[in-house]
């Protein structure tokens, strides 16, 4: 039984990540710019975070080592690839990005042997092999993109999913510098939050909060809380079960966006589709775990 628990881990990151795509596309949809976005996103993560924090007395590292993390990921894991990805969303259906982050573990994996962090397994090729398979396959039905002017959109999705596959393997090859998952979260959302302000504002991309607020603000809001709670969880199983397997939640937020997408937005998918999520758990199945880290599971929450 034990063997399930990091797929239950990927269960639940990747379903919950998934709706965040859709609601991502709401509050773009809305006329929200990507800098105000991310502003709003990072000072609710402040709010919440900070409180938890607070109720388990645990002070938030600010040494000139662990600022200097709170700052990579900032950037790496929040304001590059968001401001890359929710520029897309303006364009591209919320479907098209989902299938997008799918290409997540097919980037992690070289840098991760660049990084001397794996090794080449036929075992795990086959089945990052079938993942981008499947990914070929949906890029090949004729419908996929309503516009062929899409395309011009589509590096700025894979920006943001290249972004992710570096992140997976900077924790594993540098840790966190000293924080814990929650408190480095708390802490790059801090810095993050001071970085994307001034430039909101200055380029007239701030949100006023004081109006009416109407489905993308409740969109904003809601996609800004899950994030908060699968990005810290994420960083916990990065550190437990390794980034190659970690990343393998892109598949998972893959299906569960389409999903999602096609519930609340009506989003519509032809037959090859399915056969391509299909293609990708099986992919997961053939990834197995790093269960080195085994032992430092949900202690590595602080």
């Amino acid at each position: 039984m034990s063997r399930l628990i990091p797929f239950a881990w990927l269960l639940f990151i990747g379903i919950s990540w998934g709706l965040t795509q859709p609601l991502i596309k709401i509050a773009v949809s809305g006329g929200y710019k990507p800098l105000g976005m991310i502003f709003w996103q990072m000072l609710i993560s402040v709010a919440v975070l900070g409180v938890i924090n607070m109720v388990r007395r645990r002070p938030l590292p600010f040494d000139r080592r662990v600022i200097g993390f709170y700052i990579a990921f900032a950037l790496i894991g929040t304001i590059i690839p968001n401001a890359a990805s929710y520029k897309a969303y303006t364009v591209l259906p919320s479907g098209i990005m989902s299938l997008l982050l799918s290409l997540i573990p097919m980037m992690a994996f070289p840098i991760a042997l660049v990084l001397g962090l794996d090794r080449f397994s036929v075992k795990r090729t086959v089945g990052l092999s079938l993942g981008l398979l499947a990914v070929l396959l949906i890029i090949g039905v004729p419908d996929a993109l309503p516009n062929s002017a899409m395309l011009a959109f589509i590096p700025l999705g894979l920006l943001a999913s290249l972004m992710y596959a570096f992140e997976g393997n900077f924790v594993a090859r540098f840790g966190t510098g000293g924080a814990g998952p929650l408190q480095l979260l708390l802490g790059a959302s801090i810095v993050g939050a001071a970085i994307t302000g001034p430039i909101a504002w200055g380029t007239g991309q701030w949100i006023n909060p004081i109006h009416v607020w109407n489905m993308a603000d409740l969109a904003l809001i809601a996609s800004a809380l899950i994030h908060t709670l699968v990005y810290t969880l994420y960083v916990m199983i990065v550190r437990s079960y390794g980034p190659i397997f970690s990343v393998q939640v892109s598949y998972i937020v893959t299906a569960a966006g389409l999903g999602w997408a096609m519930l609340i937005l009506g989003e519509r998918y032809s037959g090859p589709i399915w056969l391509a999520l299909g293609l990708m758990f099986v992919g997961i199945y053939l990834v197995s775990p790093d269960m080195k880290g085994k032992n430092n599971g949900a202690s590595e929450l602080s």
